[in-house]
C-alpha cells in the first residue's frame, strides 16, 4: 500500500492545482492561492515521502512535473493574465497585451522540461523553483486583497510593473543563478546555517508583514544563496 503514497501526493497537488485553475478564471484569488498553497504542500511531501520510503520512481518524477505545470505553471500564468487585464481595462477589450502573463507558464513547462534531464540539481536549484515563483505571483493578488492601499494599489497594477514582474519571474525561473534547496542531510546547524537563518527570517517577515513579505522573501532567498555561493568559494 505505501507504493502508492508518493504519487497519490503528487496526484493531490494536481487536483490542487485544477481546481486552482477554475477559482482564478472566476477572479476568486483567495480560494485560489489556498489552493495553491496546498498543493505546494502536497509537492514538497510527495519527494519527502518517496525518499524516506525508498520509493523514487521515473513515473514519479515524471508525474511531479506534470502536477507542476498546472499549480506551478498555469496557475500563475493565469494570475498574472488577469492582473494585466485589469490594469490594461482602459486600453479597450481587444488589448492583446495581457496575454504577455501566459509567458510565466511557458517559462514554467521550460524549467520544469529542463531540471527533469538536469542530473546536477539534487542538492541545490538551478534557477527559481516553480513553486517559489508561484508565490511570488499568487502574493500580488493577495496583498491586493487584504492589504491594498492607494500606493500598494497604484503599484501592482501598474501595467509597466506588472510587465517587469512578468519578464523577471521568467527569466530568474531559466537563469543560471544557483539557488540552496531546503534538503536536510543532518540537522546541525553548522552544515544548514543558511537554511536555519533563511527560516528563522521567513517566520519573522509572515508575522510582521503578512503577505507582503512573499516578494521579500524571494528577494531574500535569491540573495541569501548567492551570498552562501561566494562565502563558500
Amino acid at each position: 500500500m505505501k507504493k502508492y503514497i508518493p504519487n497519490a501526493l503528487t496526484l493531490l497537488n494536481l487536483l490542487c492545482g485544477s481546481i486552482a485553475v477554475v477559482f482564478v478564471v472566476n477572479d476568486d484569488f483567495i480560494v485560489a492561492s489556498a489552493m495553491v498553497f496546498l498543493g505546494i504542500f502536497f509537492d514538497f511531501f510527495d519527494g519527502f515521502a518517496a525518499r524516506k520510503l525508498n520509493l523514487q520512481s521515473d513515473l514519479g518524477i515524471q508525474l511531479d512535473s506534470l502536477a507542476d505545470m498546472v499549480t506551478s505553471g498555469l496557475v500563475p500564468g493565469l494570475t498574472m493574465y488577469k492582473l494585466l487585464n485589469t490594469a490594461y481595462l482602459s486600453w479597450g477589450n481587444l488589448n492583446i497585451m495581457p496575454f504577455l502573463g501566459l509567458a510565466i507558464t511557458l517559462a514554467s513547462a521550460y524549467r520544469l522540461a529542463k531540471f527533469n534531464i538536469d542530473e546536477d540539481q539534487q542538492t541545490y536549484f538551478k534557477g527559481l523553483p516553480t513553486p517559489a515563483n508561484t508565490l511570488l505571483i499568487m502574493s500580488l493578488p493577495l496583498i491586493l486583497e487584504f492589504q491594498n492601499n492607494d500606493i500598494i494599489h497604484n503599484i501592482i497594477l501598474n501595467q509597466w510593473v506588472l510587465i517587469a514582474v512578468t519578464l523577471l519571474s521568467c527569466w530568474l525561473l531559466n537563469s543560471n543563478i544557483k539557488l540552496f534547496a531546503l534538503k536536510f542531510k543532518d540537522y546541525s546547524f553548522k552544515a544548514n546555517a543558511t537554511r536555519y537563518i533563511f527560516i528563522l527570517l521567513c517566520i519573522v517577515l509572515l508575522i510582521t508583514l503578512k503577505f507582503i513579505a512573499i516578494p521579500l522573501i524571494i528577494s531574500l532567498y535569491i540573495t541569501m544563496s548567492v551570498l552562501d555561493r561566494l562565502t563558500s568559494k
